[in-house]
């Protein structure tokens, strides 16, 4: 049975936060410096029109995927009755060092220039979707960590992000404008992993507060209704300028109203009475946008992206209905937010379909924009259906990549000393927040956890 002391966070949190901030503050002072599109002397060297700084063409994207991480992400996860303020002050938590460690990790692998990391506006939205890898992974064991575990496990997570993104996207040449592999399937299946690694064989003392009441549920879809309207500009945000961009965003556009109404006649098929399931509606209407993440950019056409997200929201359903509970019984995974389901099944669905859409890609189909969406293919060093295998390859590195990242991780994050919730009280914001109105304290509840646990030892 764990105390008060253990979870008491007046210095394991200061003494994390501040490490690590200042580290990153070093790091940033000696590695980091503005691109030439940010930097005063490099822009006005120079002649052009100031309406052609990147700023301009990617800042938009960039808010709509900043809005995403914090508001949709951190609001998707209120649904449980009594973690409202950790799952929104977690998730702030967490996004806020994401971003900044994610700057240097992807600028190692990816924006080096003569021994410093260029930033600019698309390093800040490639940082906010390594950042989106993390929170999904947040889902996962959400309710069960201590801020500390939470911001280790992010700190891991995002250096395996940017490596396994350096093999797919560099070394591979895979093309996931929308993160079907590196996002949804990593974040998903590192979390998964992870919380295997934490199982908690008494999380049952727990149960009456691992679910929701009527206006978290409403809190919750808040999150949901702004990453449906804004998934369009998470999946086109880095994509080539153009008609690339605007392929990405209609196409995740299209797979997810069709989403949409195959989870809404999905859940009224699967529910008791026919009645409507909000834990369906909150996560699997999502499911389209993570599964034309892959292939948005490709010529997928409307009515392949619609088929995608039509899929996505039958398979993301029948996993919250009948596949959650197995997992939970016969492989002691807890997923407290169904991530599996939202994020691990659509984003292999996503990898797939990549697969199969770049395979089919003809000069016919593309003409010029072959160049684009598939340069090696366009160069003639390879041809459309090794791109698949390509795909499908970096597919199995991010199922290993994620799977042995989260199960070295998941033992490192066993380790006591990062004050973790005992099982009695886990779901519970008192633990580490100061709960106004008629809460019971922490302190309260560990007394009466221990009376309740010394009378059946009486018994």
């Amino acid at each position: 049975m764990a105390d008060g002391a253990s979870t008491n966070m007046r210095l394991k949190l200061p003494i994390t936060c501040f490490i690590l901030e200042i580290i990153l503050i070093i790091l940033f002072g000696v590695l980091v410096q503005y691109d030439k599109e940010t930097d005063a002397r490099e822009w006005h060297n120079e002649s052009h029109s100031n309406y052609e700084n990147d700023f301009y063409y990617r800042y938009p994207s960039f808010q709509d995927v900043h809005v995403m991480i914090f508001i949709g992400f951190g609001f998707l996860m209120t649904f449980l009755q009594r973690y409202g303020f950790s799952s929104v002050g977690f998730n702030f938590l967490i996004a806020a060092f994401a971003l900044q460690w994610a700057t240097l990790m992807q600028g190692f692998f990816h924006g080096m220039h003569g021994g410093k990391i260029h930033i600019g506006v698309e390093s800040m939205i490639n940082a906010d979707f390594c950042t989106g890898s993390v929170l999904i992974s947040f889902g996962a064991v959400l309710g069960k960590t201590s801020p500390v575990q939470l911001l280790i496990m992010a700190m891991f997570e995002v250096t395996l992000f940017a490596v396994n993104e350096f093999i797919l996207l560099t070394a591979l040449g895979a093309k996931d404008a929308g993160g079907s592999m590196t996002i949804h399937t990593f974040g998903a299946y590192f979390g998964l992993m992870v919380t295997r690694i934490l199982y908690r064989p008494n999380l049952e003392k727990s149960k009456h507060r691992n679910g929701s009441v009527y206006h978290s549920d409403l809190f919750a879809m808040i999150g949901t209704l702004y990453l449906w309207m804004f998934w369009p500009s998470f999946n086109s945000a880095i994509t080539a300028h153009g008609d690339d961009q605007h392929r990405t965003a209609l196409n995740t556009y299209y797979s997810l109203a069709a989403c949409t109404l195959s989870t809404y006649a999905m859940s009224a098929i699967t529910e008791h009475n026919g009645k409507l399931d909000m834990v369906h509606i909150q996560n699997a209407a999502l499911a389209g946008g993570v599964a034309a993440g892959t292939a948005g950019e490709m010529m997928l056409t409307p009515f392949g992206s619609m088929i995608v997200g039509f899929l996505a929201g039958i398979i993301s359903v029948l996993g919250f209905k009948y596949l959650s509970p197995i997992l939970e019984s016969k492989l002691k995974i807890q997923d407290t937010c169904g991530v599996h389901n939202l994020h691990g099944m659509p984003g292999i669905l996503g990898a797939v379909v990549g697969a199969v859409t770049a395979a089919l890609a003809t000069v016919d189909i593309y003409g010029d924009g072959m160049e684009d969406v598939f340069p090696d293919v366009a160069s003639g060093d390879i041809t459309a259906s090794f791109q698949g295998v390509r795909q499908a390859i970096s597919l199995a590195v991010t199922l290993g990549m994620a799977l042995l990242g989260g199960l070295i991780v998941g033992f490192i994050l066993k380790l006591p000393i990062f004050g973790a919730p005992p099982d009695a009280i886990c779901f519970e914001d008192s633990i580490y927040w100061e709960v106004p109105g008629d809460e019971p304290s922490h302190d309260d509840q560990l007394t009466t956890v221990r009376t309740e646990e010394s009378e059946k030892l009486n018994s």
